[in-house]
């Protein structure tokens, strides 16, 4: 059989490669640089313990949506991986599965989205409880960071132990979570002091103009807890 390709045969070589490349997995690789240990966990990925300095790399499908990576606090595992943290629980699993319990900071993404680019964002709207880093480590796109010290500034009605509750967490009004659709609510005195803190961070659940930011597909990534 001759291994000539025709025209034709080649375009569709070159297409199904440009395919391929173009929505190949990204690296995500999460570091504590925390004095103290984190309990990663991300969704899709499971969860991982973090001693200071360590590193967890994860690899994350192409066109993978609403995905998320935070980290817990306070944890106490058993031998068989069940426990509970005081912060971004997640279902009393160190392998996590399904999402954290607030207040947790989250890095959140979308990858190989039309127009071949990857979304993400920080996310304050299930509140705050590390400082956190969301950066790319290629591509040709910028970073983004809330490293403010929140758990030390978070008003009296918001703090939670181990971290700073979003105000929708607590008193539970569309003011707060937006639950009527959009459009239904707007900035807020609570959510000013999370977007003073942290600009780059969603504040509340409407907050997209400021808090959505985008990187080519095919970027990979790096998410560092106290930066």
């Amino acid at each position: 059989m001759s291994s000539i390709l025709t025209p034709v045969s080649l375009t569709l070589s070159l297409l199904l490669t440009l395919f391929l490349t173009s929505t190949h997995a990204a690296t995500f690789d999460i570091v504590n640089q925390c004095t103290y240990t984190v309990w990663a966990a991300a969704s899709p990925g499971g969860g991982r313990r973090l001693d200071p300095s360590q590193t967890w790399s994860l690899t994350v499908a192409p066109g993978t949506t609403m995905a998320r990576i935070w980290g817990r606090t306070n944890c106490n595992f058993d031998a068989n991986g069940q426990g509970q943290c005081e912060t971004g629980d997640c279902n009393r699993l160190l392998d996590c599965q399904g999402w954290g319990s607030p207040p947790n900071t989250l890095a959140e993404f979308a990858l190989n989205q039309p127009n071949n680019v990857d979304f993400l964002d920080i996310s304050l709207v299930d509140g705050f409880n590390i400082p956190m880093d969301f950066s790319p480590t290629t591509g040709a796109c910028r970073g983004i960071r809330c490293a403010a010290d929140i758990n030390g500034q978070c008003p009296a009605e918001l703090k939670a132990p181990g971290g700073c509750n979003n105000p929708c967490t607590v008193f539970k009004t569309n003011e707060y979570c937006c639950t009527n659709g959009q459009g239904s609510c707007g900035p807020t005195t609570y959510s000013q002091f999370f977007k003073t803190n942290c600009p780059d961070a969603y504040s509340y659940p409407q907050d997209d103009p400021t808090s959505t930011f985008t990187c080519p597909s095919g970027t990979n990534y790096k998410v560092t807890f106290c930066p």
